[in-house]
């Protein structure tokens, strides 16, 4: 069955570069805009937590295949000047998809302390910002890791629908191997080295959260 390894594995990580490079771009505007929206959620002022939630629930409640095509084909008709890159067009929409998910993290974690946290550094006359940096996100960000972990491996995952929009990553070199090769077992053994390519990408993230989620819990009681 898989008699086209030295042909076919190398062809479909000819897009590996692609895969990788938005992964990265993705993930970074994912965390940044999770930890911003997910602040902006538990904030007291309505007008913030408002922008916020509508912002959630956009990229949330609407395809990530349908954002990447509102970037590629859309904007720049809305907004001439505005003319992204493919690349970025699809990692801004991955990671803008991704960091709505990842908000609901940090909003729940910051949730999650105690009261009596907030209280007690208010009875230091810590300011707002001070009580936020010093006392609720140490403690938020340990619980925030699971979550983070899980969603970095969805988001690579998701990284996959950039074909559809033309970006030549593994995925778009499968498809371009499965138009060559009519075969059934040709195309079996395809996707099958394309179901394990994506596999072995999520590892090191698997390995990475785990090695994350041990070292945060380093000195904290679990009782």
């Amino acid at each position: 069955m898989f008699n086209n390894i030295n042909t076919f594995v190398p062809f479909i990580y000819n897009g590996l570069l692609i895969t990788i490079q938005v992964f990265l771009i993705g993930a970074l505007i994912a965390y940044s805009i999770a930890i911003i929206a997910g602040l902006m959620r538990t904030s007291s002022n309505l007008f913030i937590r408002g922008v916020a939630t509508l912002f959630v629930e956009l990229f949330r409640g609407t395809s990530l295949l349908v954002q990447m095509f509102f970037f590629v084909y859309a904007l720049p008709t809305l907004l001439p000047a505005v003319d992204l890159p493919l690349l970025f067009a699809g990692a801004l929409a991955v990671g803008l998809n991704y960091g709505a998910y990842a908000s609901e993290v940090v909003r729940g974690a910051v949730l999650s302390i105690h009261v009596g946290q907030t209280e007690a550094a208010i009875s230091l006359n810590m300011s707002k910002w001070q009580r936020l940096k010093l006392v609720i996100l140490p403690q938020a960000v340990r619980l925030m890791l699971p979550g983070f972990g899980n969603n970095a491996i969805e988001l690579l995952k998701g990284t996959s629908l950039v074909y559809f929009i033309g970006l030549a990553d593994i995925t778009f070199q499968a498809n371009v191997l499965r138009g060559g090769n009519n075969a059934l077992s040709d195309q079996v053994e395809i996707y099958t080295y394309l179901l394990f390519s994506y596999f072995l990408l999520a590892l090191p993230l698997i390995f990475l959260a785990r090695w994350l989620e041990k070292r945060a819990s380093k000195g904290v009681s679990t009782s």
